[in-house]
């Protein structure tokens, strides 16, 4: 996670938001229908190749693996631009290559690797995503995905089901899609019903393997959405200690308050290391990633959402207007939290 190869990645792609994705571009994107500026993902795409990165060269990507689309995951994170990364780049194409479907593969794939064709994958009940939201039926699917990433605007439906994978039109017969209200806006979430609609089935093995597998990507990913979330909201309070005059002399010079942000600081740096254990397992499918990833998945939401309250505390009254981007990283951490459900408890190996 510390290569060379990998500095320059999270580099470039840093430069990239910074110079593309400041605070004023995001909350001009956040109000479109899309959620994000397609410009912004066509240069993420065409300049850095992230869409490609975990697709294998044979299906028109790099060949390289999750560890490197996560590590974009996570610069996205500190900007909260809302790319269909996470969605279609990682969730839907990992999807597809789960379904082990070599024609929908070879279809689908190089199309999203060059950042021309999104995919969202339709999966949660309305309970949350311990249940399909869809079932099959005589080669149709009815029933309604609910939280569905990028799903209003996705150019490809892969849906999860109990029976195994589907791919769906999303302007066939019998599907209706909108956006779903939610408290963070930075990211749009779509239900979607389906009623005795025409599917592609994808691949004809046993799905649960590949459910769990998926989930166990999502966290992973999250996690390190979250890792960089937390990191911008930390820089953010140390800037604004240093420049805030109380009585004469910065915020951050008060001890009270340095003590505060060092306990930020050691949230962080722990967060960081469980984001990578749970990367480096996931991407290496090891024996301990079931419980890398549950450590992971579970302390960095609470480390986003303790480092983010602290955000809004040391902010003061600020932090909690439209104006500032405090407010929207609150409710990023909160809204993270609760996607893709929560995990249950590992059973520990034996040693």
């Amino acid at each position: 996670m510390t290569s060379t190869e990998h500095q320059e990645l999270t580099a470039s792609v840093r430069a990239l938001l910074t110079k593309h994705a400041g605070s004023a571009a995001v909350r001009a994107a956040m109000d479109t229908e899309l959620g994000y500026d397609p410009a912004l993902w066509r240069l993420l795409c065409e300049q850095i190749g992230v869409a490609a990165l975990a697709i294998p060269e044979e299906y028109g990507g790099f060949g390289a693996s999750l560890v490197e689309s996560l590590l974009v995951v996570g610069e996205l994170g500190r900007t909260l631009a809302g790319v269909p990364m996470l969605g279609s780049a990682v969730l839907g194409a990992q999807a597809v290559l789960l379904s082990a479907d070599e024609e929908a593969c070879a279809r689908l794939l190089p199309a999203v690797a060059e950042g021309t064709r999104t995919l969202a994958v339709c999966w949660a009940a309305e309970s949350g995503w311990d249940e399909t939201g869809v079932r099959e039926s005589d080669g149709t699917l009815t029933g309604t995905a609910h939280y569905v990433l990028d799903g209003t605007t996705a150019d490809t439906l892969i849906v999860v089901t109990s029976t195994g994978f589907f791919e769906v039109d999303p302007t066939a017969t019998g599907v209706i899609r909108h956006t779903t209200p939610t408290m963070d806006p930075t990211r749009k979430l779509a239900e979607i019903t389906f009623t005795a609609a025409e599917a592609r089935p994808l691949g004809t093995g046993d799905p649960a393997p590949a459910i769990t597998r998926l989930r166990e990507i999502a966290w992973a990913a999250l996690a390190a959405e979250q890792v960089g979330a937390a990191e911008h909201c930390l820089h953010m309070t140390v800037d604004y200690t240093k420049s805030r005059v109380q009585f004469g002399r910065p915020i951050g010079s008060f001890q009270a308050l340095k003590h505060r942000m060092a306990d930020m600081y050691v949230l962080l740096e722990s967060a960081k290391s469980a984001s990578i254990a749970a990367t480096l397992a996931v991407a290496e499918q090891t024996a301990t990633a079931t419980e890398d990833i549950w450590v992971a998945r579970t302390h960095c939401t609470q480390a986003l959402s303790t480092i983010v309250a602290e955000t809004v505390q040391l902010h003061g009254g600020i932090a909690i207007t439209w104006e500032h981007d405090a407010h929207l990283f609150f409710k990023r951490a909160h809204g993270n939290a609760q996607l893709f459900g929560a995990p249950r408890r590992p059973v520990a190996i034996p040693s």
